[in-house]
């Protein structure tokens, strides 16, 4: 994930395991002009198909791979827990410390896809492990310059763009390249296994960050940081796709400017209805659902009379829900956009019922499902869009993704806050939820009605009868 200073690019979370010893990479091809396509290796001896939700963990790359980001997710909430409290200390402004974020959110927004495009031009591995280690430098940078007090807020500000240009980068690298380790009906067991490493990593850094910052002051936070991403660089080198898994091989001339333009991308994702629905749906649900750690805490200390006590409660069931989902979204093999959908107008109307909630103990009934509901969406709607795509494609429409999300990000909280100030915490829960229960619907009823049934015409002689009449393409 992407820090608000500096040093944290997007880590993939990871279950950790018992470490195998990565195999030696073998020899480099000769071959000095690359295009990057996609094929299948030899396929595996015929197995039953798993729904375990942890069958992502028998490939030993995926592993390794597993193992490596769980350090670095570890790294990265170690710095979260002190860096805001650090730029809090620098400038004695609230405001400078959302400057800070908004400055290093500000590339993503504009230059994810030109990211995005780097990682289907260039070597996955290379652009990942490149990313990594420049992320890795900045940590150090800022651990340096914190120890000697020397981090002012222009430096501040620079460091926190530096790495939100090379997130743009390293966000779809490290994504794809974990995906691609595993064949494509285990990709979303890879993608549930990263969602637990997220809370595993997030509790782990948090308690380290306190005995590190303890013992050794603010800067060793920064420093373990930089530690983890040069670790997670060491081990891309040895990592391998699994049997059936997509990769990278060097075949054929280089692909022309024009063949891998930004263009192209983002051509794609317009005229791709599937991705273009899954930006609906997940648009609106991140504009007015979801952001509960702002329409609960209102709630809760508000309308439901709770304290701060309450409201960690409710913060503990939504995350046991959160692991929960990703378990069950984890079991997935061909999730859908459908599914997505179905899921998010199902937690719309949860969320209704919980703004209606009359008290604290209904409340936190109620908080589970939606916790769950929302993980299991999230891990089908990221299977879908990153295996939609053709490969040569992948990195460009993340970076299309990355754009839209900031979008979402920076204008989702704000205008759940103006409702909250004209509905109250239970009017913008219960309108949020039917807004995106009602969008959702509406948007299936449209394109039900848009695919025509077949009909008979009257014919003359030699034609051909019972002839459909034509459709919209899907």
């Amino acid at each position: 994930m992407v820090g608000a200073v500096s040093g944290e690019g997007s880590h993939r979370a990871a279950q950790p395991v018992p470490l195998v010893p990565p195999a030696p990479p073998p020899p480099e091809s000769s071959d000095s002009s690359c295009e990057y396509s996609t094929v299948s290796s030899s396929p595996s001896p015929a197995q039953p198909a798993s729904r375990s939700p942890w069958r992502s963990l028998r490939y030993r790359s995926m592993r390794w791979w597993s193992v490596a980001n769980f350090v670095s997710n570890a790294g990265t909430w170690m710095q979260l827990t002190v860096q805001n409290l650090l730029v809090l200390e620098i400038t004695g402004s609230a405001a400078a410390t959302g400057l800070s974020m908004s400055v290093q959110a500000a590339p993503a927004l504009l230059m994810s896809v030109l990211g995005g495009a780097a990682v289907d031009r260039w070597p996955r591995k290379l652009t990942a492990t490149v990313s990594q280690a420049l992320l890795g430098a900045i940590a150090f940078t800022t651990a340096v310059l914190v120890a000697l007090d020397r981090l002012d807020m222009t430096s501040l500000m620079v460091l926190a763009a530096v790495t939100g240009v090379v997130a743009t980068v390293d966000n779809p690298a490290c994504a794809l390249l974990g995906n691609d380790l595993v064949p494509p009906e285990d990709v979303p067991s890879a993608i549930g296994v990263g969602a637990l490493v997220h809370q595993s990593g997030r509790l782990v850094g948090a308690a380290m960050a306190g005995v590190a910052v303890g013992f050794l002051g603010t800067s060793a936070a920064y420093f373990a940081n930089g530690v983890s991403f040069l670790f997670v660089a060491s081990v891309i080198p040895f990592l391998r796709p699994a049997a059936g898994a997509v990769r990278e091989v060097a075949v054929g001339p280089k692909r022309s400017g024009s063949d891998m333009s930004v263009r192209e991308g983002l051509a794609f994702f317009a005229r791709r209805p599937r991705l273009m629905a899954l930006a609906g749906v997940t648009g609106i649900s991140a504009v007015f659902g979801r952001n509960y750690g702002l329409t609960l805490a209102v709630l809760v200390t508000g309308p439901l009379a709770g304290g701060a006590g309450s409201f960690g409660t409710v913060s503990t069931v939504l995350a046991v829900g959160g692991i929960l989902g990703a378990l069950l979204g984890a079991r997935m093999r061909r999730p859908s956009v459908r599914l997505v959908g179905a899921l998010a107008a199902a937690g719309g109307l949860l969320q209704v019922v919980a703004g209606l909630s009359p008290s604290l103990a209904v409340l936190i009934v109620l908080v589970l499902p939606m916790a769950v509901v929302e993980s299991v969406s999230d891990t089908a709607g990221t299977a879908v869009l990153q295996t939609d795509p053709p490969a040569h494609l992948r990195g460009r429409v993340l970076g299309v993704w990355g754009s839209i999300g900031t979008v979402w990000s920076l204008g989702g909280p704000p205008a759940l806050g103006l409702l909250m100030e004209l509905a109250g915490a239970r009017g913008a829960l219960v309108t949020g939820g039917l807004l995106i229960a009602g969008s959702i619907g509406a948007g299936y009823l449209l394109r039900q009605r848009r695919t025509m049934t077949p009909v008979v015409i009257r014919t003359e002689e030699g034609d051909v009868q019972g002839q459909p009449a034509l459709s919209t393409a899907a």
